[in-house]
């Protein structure tokens, strides 16, 4: 199963809204970070059900594309968004469907490990931003984070695991400048107490603890010189 049809499946079953809510949490805090001004372009990669472009919206982005390699996703997210400022786009990373230097910002929540050709998306994303445009790019799925390893297991489409060394160089050799790099934790998801483990999910709550507050969200920011 290739990725368009793993997430179209996902879109059919309403899974997009569950991924908008488990990714809230830490999207916000990176939205936040975003030097977006008044009348800014942003491009939201894997956008899913269009809820970082309805946020920005709020903050006053002149304009919104998001783009999702699933056809199914895209029709969801025009459905969930009454805005004219916001299109929706389907696309292959590799290769974007926006002109050069179009671009003041670019975001990605929990989907750059998707791309087929990560490194050839860092460069399709270094040719559409302007001068002085940021792309944000936030992962749980990183080498140093241990609870979330077992992801692959779970989804037939195949997955980048890079470190944060790994993703520094990257952006680096695309051309971007690596202005920032960190973790958010998600403070937000509610850990039982030890007695509760173990879960469903989780064999302890010191995994738990792990995966939400110790590692977070992985954090890459790179600016177009």
């Amino acid at each position: 199963m290739n990725a368009r049809q793993e997430f179209d499946e996902w879109a059919t079953a309403g899974k997009d809204r569950g991924m908008e809510d488990r990714h809230w949490h830490t999207a916000k805090h990176v939205l936040a970070r975003m030097p977006v001004e008044a009348g800014d372009t942003v491009l939201d990669l894997g956008t899913g059900s269009g809820y970082a472009l309805r946020a920005l919206r709020e903050r006053g982005i002149g304009r919104g594309y998001g783009l999702d390699g699933a056809p199914e996703m895209v029709r969801n997210a025009r459905g969930y968004t009454d805005d004219d400022a916001v299109a929706f786009l389907i696309g292959d990373f590799d290769s974007l469907p926006v002109a050069d230097d179009a671009v003041d910002h670019a975001f990605s929540m929990e989907a750059f490990y998707y791309a087929a050709d990560p490194r050839a998306t860092l460069e399709e994303v270094r040719r559409v931003l302007a001068p002085g445009g940021t792309f944000y790019c936030a992962v749980n799925y990183f080498a140093e984070s241990e609870s979330t390893r077992e992801w692959q297991t779970n989804v037939s489409v195949p997955m980048t695991r890079w470190n944060r060394t790994e993703y520094r160089e990257a952006f680096r050799e695309a051309g971007l400048v690596v202005a920032e790099q960190d973790t958010i934790a998600d403070r937000e998801t509610e850990i039982p107490p030890a007695s509760a483990f173990p879960t469903d999910n989780w064999e302890s709550r010191e995994a738990m603890v792990d995966r939400y507050r110790t590692w977070g969200t992985l954090v890459t920011v790179g600016v177009a010189p």
